[in-house]
């Protein structure tokens, strides 16, 4: 049986401010694409459909026509809700449009059923959990000893009435332990909402989402990742589409569809005057800028847009701001030093240069007559 596993979709985020639903619709445009030329069995939404749990109505107009176009492909189409998201607004109308071939996932309540496929090598049952949290669960089973995510994951599965003779796919949207972020996701510091991948251990494909860098956990997890940059963390990356076939004997085989945005997101360096030369093959991407410039060049987001319109971000690396940053990361406290000295250090952080002779010792001289006054 194929599958085509995508997630984090994020429908409706603005980032820095610029709304993304143009870069969104193209890229949905090359899911249904491959969807026709791959010709899976069923597609697999595995969380964070919506930016918020309110989204914008022009993110759920965008969506709404996507799953009208996936109802009409012979393939089955599973959503959970992920963090992000409202599990009561997504599965809204969820049991008048099974019949269409959509199944969303409920609210949980612990009475969770699969739904089942079939083809020659018999049954696939297709399980949904929705992004649960400890409580959820704990309120579902009272007696159970619910004191982690892992615990409440572990609990939530082994109240499934799985039948261990078929194969079995679970679609949920979790922070398993070992997941290496993209540095876009919410993440709680600390690890509080890890789960161990062992409680896994019972399906035979688990089709993740919550982290949106492509990956593999063990031989059976994998995060598809989200299917676009969301962050300048991730300017190197290519997204893409994960297809896995899962064959009669439970044998796995996993590939992947590269996905090409209309604008990318890019990370240019380097001087004023170099940049406005221009770059022709980036001028239309989704920008962050580092100016390499000593002085600070005048309205230079606005003149830099002029040759690249998407300007998002503008910073500089240069020695004041390398001194800044020293100075950040820096372990002595300013009490420990004398007024002469934070002065100085303050003056070459802004300067970019050192005090000369005759600069200390007028400083020195008017720190002795303040100070003196003072007592």
């Amino acid at each position: 049986m194929k599958f085509m596993h995508l997630s984090d979709l994020h429908l409706g985020k603005r980032f820095h401010e610029r709304s993304l639903l143009d870069e969104q619709r193209s890229l949905l445009e090359q899911v249904l694409d491959a969807v026709g030329c791959e010709q899976p069995d069923a597609v697999l939404l595995a969380g964070d459909i919506y930016d918020k749990p309110v989204p914008p109505a022009e993110a759920v107009h965008l969506f709404d026509d996507f799953l009208v176009r996936l109802a009409q492909r012979p393939c089955k189409t599973f959503l959970i809700a992920g963090n992000h998201d409202s599990a009561d607004r997504l599965s809204f109308a969820a049991r008048l449009i099974a019949p269409s071939g959509i199944f969303m996932a409920p609210v949980y309540d612990g009475q969770v059923q699969p739904v089942e496929l079939h083809d020659a090598g018999g049954a696939v049952c297709i399980w949904m959990l929705p992004f649960l949290k400890p409580a959820a669960v704990r309120a579902c089973f009272p007696d159970a000893v619910i004191e982690s995510d892992t615990d409440a994951l572990r609990t939530a599965i082994e109240h499934l009435p799985l039948n261990p003779d078929v194969r079995n796919v679970l679609v949920a949207h979790q922070f398993v332990t070992g997941a290496q972020s993209a540095g876009s996701e919410t993440i709680h510091v600390g690890g509080a909402d890890n789960v161990d991948a062992a409680v896994f251990a019972p399906f035979d494909y688990v089709a993740l989402g919550h982290i949106h860098a492509a990956q593999q956990i063990g031989d059976r997890i994998r995060y598809c990742g989200a299917p676009m940059k969301y962050s300048f963390d991730e300017a190197g990356q290519q997204k893409t589409l994960t297809v896995v076939e899962l064959d009669g004997g439970r044998n796995l085989t996993i590939r992947t569809i590269p996905l090409t945005p209309p604008r990318d997101l890019r990370v240019l360096k380097g001087s004023f005057q170099s940049l406005m030369a221009g770059e022709p093959d980036v001028r239309d991407d989704l920008l962050r800028i580092t100016l390499t410039d000593e002085q600070e060049i005048p309205d230079a987001i606005s003149r830099l847009r002029t040759c690249y319109p998407n300007v998002l971000r503008l910073d500089y690396d240069n020695t004041r701001t390398r001194l800044t940053q020293s100075a950040a990361d820096g372990t002595e406290m300013p009490e420990s030093k004398s007024p002469q000295t934070l002065f100085a250090e303050f003056f070459e952080k802004r300067s970019g240069h050192p005090m000369t002779a005759d600069q200390s010792a007028y400083l020195a001289s008017c720190i002795e007559e303040i100070w003196g006054h003072h007592e």
